[in-house]
């Protein structure tokens, strides 16, 4: 075969620029000046260079070397580091130098979920603003917080690499507001560092209007036998996808961040799986996928119950038999029972409009997740993180005796008025309303006709705001005695 020498030039020319960029030193976009780095656990760093290529990576007075592998990727480990808001340097050495400045060490937590975790402080509209959004903003001045945000992308296939981002960046009023950062992560975060005195980074991947499957690796669905066909491969071409498919915003979203040292997860997802009957299956396959692609164990990973809401608008045509969202509730709260290292925020008292499937005060939200984390993850024991969870039912003559786990202080009415929105059945399984108070450290359900109770329920409507809570002022969980497959309705 002859060339040319225009064409042999060129061809050179081409095998030139490619062997360049497979040569050129670098990092996931995960990596950047002004991040947080995990303390108290190994630090993967990782990236790529040119095949075979010696790489030093130096960090904090430690030194790592390997070689980049046949297609260029390399990767070291970290010795476990201390929290410190002083800032340092990550140097990471090979053919050329990369060198990301400004790096603290602490807390780092991954934050998803639909529109409610996307949602940013914003405006609160209304007669009574929950809170002042222009003093939170102004106020929000601190420095050794760090937050980047993962923008929207789809993909067919896992990407090893973000492709859009907005990096790593201290917290202040112009960045929360320019880059739109979930509110509910922010004052998650906000509590964390000034609460642990540590250097926290935030990580938001978010999409509005999403459901539960986009989000899950293909091993989640496979440690999950009956949703494992979910995890068969999607059509290339982000013309053919959409943000509904299984595993396309793990794709884009996720995977290219995975491996990142972190603590743990946040998650505020779910109106868009309302009246699926496994969702707490399929929390088990993201949280196990997330958790296996991670290599860190059991990572604590808390969620948001979502909140009441009219989503059947036409009252008339209302009926608890066919309500999908108390059988919701009841499967997000199955996940935290089964899933381990998990907790869940309930939000049935932070509604001030039914109407609106956002509820405003994502600061109270944020906190809920803290106490969780305070709790359970930092050791914080003397800490309350969660309301009255169901226990056990005795029934007595004509009244039901309700004992609660977490009602820590004891059992109060917050509003302290009549306990609401318990009903009550027989054997003919027809709930009516009924009447219920607290005893000691038990709630005694009975109502007017119903001389033998044998089930009742808690909440079990979508504008449920009841007004059970523990001393702490924590709202109890929309429960049911009931087994979900009984006869009764």
């Amino acid at each position: 075969m002859k060339f040319s020498r225009l064409g042999l030039t060129l061809a050179v020319t081409v095998l030139s620029l490619d062997f360049s960029a497979r040569a050129d030193l670098k990092l996931p976009a995960i990596f950047g000046d002004n991040m947080v780095l995990q303390q108290q656990q190994s630090v993967p760093v990782w990236g790529w260079a040119a095949p075979g290529a010696a790489v030093t990576v130096k960090f904090s007075g430690q030194t790592r070397s390997t070689r980049a592998d046949a297609t260029g990727q390399w990767r070291v480990k970290l010795d476990p580091l201390k929290a410190s808001s002083a800032p340092q340097s990550l140097v990471i050495e090979a053919d050329g130098t990369k060198t990301f400045t400004n790096i603290l060490v602490g807390e780092v937590w991954l934050a998803s979920g639909q529109s409610n975790m996307e949602k940013p402080i914003g405006k609160q509209p209304g007669q009574k603003p929950v809170f002042n959004a222009e003093t939170e903003l102004a106020a929000a001045s601190f420095p050794n917080l760090r937050i980047f945000l993962v923008e929207k992308n789809l993909s067919a296939t896992p990407l090893d690499d973000l492709q859009k981002f907005q990096g790593w960046q201290a917290c202040d009023s112009n960045a929360l507001d320019r880059i739109h950062f979930s509110a509910a992560a922010y004052f998650f975060g906000r509590e964390i560092h000034t609460n642990l005195n540590v250097p926290v980074g935030l990580i938001e991947s978010s999409w509005g209007g999403t459901r539960i499957e986009p989000w899950t690796p293909p091993a989640g669905f496979e440690s999950v036998p009956a949703l494992a066909k979910l995890a068969a491969p999607v059509a290339a071409g982000t013309n053919k996808i959409s943000n509904r498919q299984p595993t396309v915003l793990y794709n884009a979203m996720i995977a290219p961040i995975a491996g990142f040292a972190l603590r743990g997860a946040l998650w505020y997802q779910g109106e868009s799986n309302l009246g699926d009957t496994n969702y707490d299956a399929k929390m088990s396959a993201l949280v196990g996928g997330w958790r296996t692609l991670w290599h860190e164990g059991n990572f604590p990973f808390y969620f948001v119950q979502i909140a009441p809401y009219r989503y059947l608008k036409d009252e008339a045509k209302y009926s608890p038999d066919t309500d999908s969202l108390p059988p919701f509730w009841l499967q997000q709260s199955q996940a935290a029972r089964q899933i381990k290292n998990t907790g869940m925020a309930v939000t049935t008292d932070l509604v001030d409009d039914l109407n609106n499937i956002h509820p405003r005060n994502k600061q109270e939200v944020g906190h809920r997740l803290a106490l969780l984390a305070r709790h359970q993850t930092y050791g914080q024991k003397s800490l309350v993180s969660s309301g009255p969870a169901f226990r056990k039912m005795k029934l007595t003559e004509n009244k039901a005796v309700l004992k609660f786990d977490h009602a820590d202080g004891g059992l109060v009415s917050r509003d302290n008025q009549p306990l609401t929105w318990f009903t009550i059945a027989g054997a003919d399984g027809k709930f009516v309303p009924a009447d219920a108070k607290i005893v000691d450290d038990t709630v005694e359900v009975s109502a007017a006709g119903v001389e033998k109770p044998v089930a009742v329920r808690f909440a079990w409507n979508q504008i449920a705001q009841p007004n059970l809570a523990n001393r702490a002022g924590l709202p109890a969980e929309p429960f049911r005695t009931d087994a979900p497959n009984a006869a009764w309705k």
